[in-house]
């Protein structure tokens, strides 16, 4: 539990987690959901209003910042702009009082790893900032420590340069065979890189699995809308006997899905279909796990193979990603179709998934 201003203010309300030897394991979340309270919690940054913090098995609520064995990586870099390159990767271990020797074989190894052995003369405003980014990682790497922790390390760099720095720290993960603990809003980031996944909500753990599970399988329409980019798009819907009703639309349920809601005959629901399980119908088919809707083009992005539809449904704008060459416009009619294995389902008044 983390609270603020004497207890009155409590960010994250009880907070329940375990983490693996050298897993890698990411926590997401919107700003504020309590994800880099709780990272700074770890570092013995923040201290701990109450329960109880272990690393490797030692408990570390008393234990100063510096001896808990950890490294901490931040969105800002926080490299001293007068040291070289050299001097900022060694700094912490000439604290530590560490042979000269020790000390260059640590960082020129964490340099060639990172492929910036060719900057180490160099000062911080000379590099670029992936580079920094590298140095940043650099000098927790010569630490050799038990846990790494990354603060949204990746925020302060454009598009590329994310893409490439996400499979460069995995790829380092890999080498190092450490713990690490990722600190992200990007969802994208997040399942590209990390074992397991940790959805928080307003200082609540909504579900702890792996990015597939999270994906197909997700615990309530927080983490559904959450992950996934576009997000799920979301539907009030009718249970009718064997049959799903929604927006003037229907269609029939498997037999799966007829047992599960069973119990939901003639109540409202919520139904989830994520951007990329429609597809552009064509009006002659005829399949019985298929659900046919037309709808209204608002507006419509081309980004190369696929088309992004937004169509407006009972005032709530839902969105389309089409795989297609063809390029819509705007009030356009559009014929979309979706298979009903692909639709999740949700309870209206708790809003976890039923199916």
């Amino acid at each position: 539990m983390k609270a603020f201003d004497n207890g009155k203010v409590t960010v994250i309300p009880d907070l329940s987690l375990e983490i693996a030897d050298k897993e890698f394991i990411c926590l997401v979340g919107p700003s504020g959901c309590g994800k880099s309270t709780t990272l700074r919690m770890i570092a013995g940054l923040e201290e701990i209003t109450s329960g109880e913090l272990y690393i490797d098995e030692r408990e570390v609520n008393n234990v100063a910042p510096k001896d808990r064995d950890i490294a901490m990586v931040f969105q800002s870099y926080a490299l001293y702009p007068h040291m070289s390159v050299y001097k900022n990767m060694a700094f912490a271990l000439k604290l530590k009082k560490m042979p000269k020797d020790e000390i260059d074989r640590k960082v020129r190894w964490a340099a060639k790893i990172l492929d910036i052995e060719p900057y180490l003369d160099r000062k911080p405003r000379a590099l670029s900032g992936g580079q920094r980014q590298r140095v940043a990682l650099g000098r927790a790497m010569v630490r050799n420590p038990k846990v790494f922790l990354l603060d949204e390390p990746l925020s302060n760099l454009d598009a590329k340069l994310r893409t490439e720095m996400r499979s460069q720290i995995t790829s380092l993960h890999q080498k190092l065979q450490t713990t690490f603990v990722y600190v992200t809003h990007d969802q994208t980031e997040a399942m590209t890189m990390a074992d397991r996944i940790v959805v928080m909500d307003k200082g609540v753990i909504q579900q702890v699995d792996t990015p597939q599970m999270l994906y197909h399988e997700p615990a309530n329409m927080f983490v559904a809308g959450f992950i996934g980019s576009p997000a799920m798009n979301f539907f009030d819907a009718e249970v009718s006997d064997s049959k799903i009703r929604f927006s003037g639309h229907e269609f029939e349920l498997n037999e799966s899905q007829k047992a599960t809601l069973s119990a939901y005959s003639g109540k409202d629901i919520i139904i989830g279909i994520r951007p990329e399980h429609f597809f552009a119908a064509n009006e002659s088919e005829s399949t019985r796990n298929i659900c046919k809707m037309t709808v209204t083009t608002e507006i419509a992005e081309m980004t190369g193979n696929e088309s992004n539809i937004y169509f407006m449904i009972n005032g709530k704008r839902h969105i389309a990603s089409i795989k297609t060459d063809q390029k819509y416009h705007s009030g356009e009619t559009v014929n979309l179709g979706f298979n009903c294995s692909d639709v999740h389902f949700f309870d209206k008044g708790t809003t976890k998934t039923i199916i």
